[in-house]
């Protein structure tokens, strides 16, 4: 059961019930995650879908984008975010055995995307430092600097989500993952 009393979506007024809205719309529901925030700070959940709408719009690949999120999911323990994201990457058009090896910290056989998991693991483990070489591996696999400007919103965003479900220990409600 999560930390934090999150009141019924349908109880929800003004700023809140907006977004909820707009999300019911977008999804068809409202995952625990955008209630519990959107309960205590609409600004900051509306700051959490910006984000992810200057991500959808800009040059990095909803699969990459996945990939990003599960990676650092992963790496900070984040369960409820890693069955999210297990779902929205497979969404993404990720393979289950794609998802699987990326939780499982196994090749993918996609050099590319092995090469951005690579960096992404990187910077989790460096707090955001990476070397010359780990900026050119990254550069060699074809990722472009508008991208990597990218590649760093979603690793931010996915980290406040994942400290947020650790803080709350949100309930998880999307599907397990196998």
């Amino acid at each position: 059961m999560s930390r934090l009393s999150v009141p019924g979506i349908e109880s929800a007024t003004g700023a809140t019930a907006e977004i909820y809205d707009q999300i019911k719309k977008a999804v068809g529901s409202v995952p625990n995650i955008f209630a519990a925030i959107g309960a205590y700070r609409p600004d900051a959940l509306k700051a959490v879908l910006l984000a992810d709408s200057v991500l959808a719009a800009g040059p990095l690949s909803k699969r990459d984008q996945e990939t990003i999120k599960l990676v650092i999911s992963g790496v900070a323990g984040c369960d409820y975010c890693v069955a999210a994201h297990s779902l929205l990457g497979k969404l993404a058009g990720l393979k289950p055995e794609e998802l699987k090896r990326i939780r499982d910290r196994l090749p993918t056989g996609d050099d590319k995307r092995d090469a951005l998991i690579r960096f992404v693991r990187k910077l989790a483990a460096s707090s955001g430092t990476v070397s010359d070489a780990d900026f050119a591996a990254i550069k060699a696999a074809g990722y472009t600097d508008a991208q990597l400007v990218d590649v760093s919103l979603a690793f931010a965003t996915t980290v406040f989500t994942n400290v947020f479900n650790r803080i709350n220990d949100t309930e998880i409600d999307f599907p397990p993952v196998a």
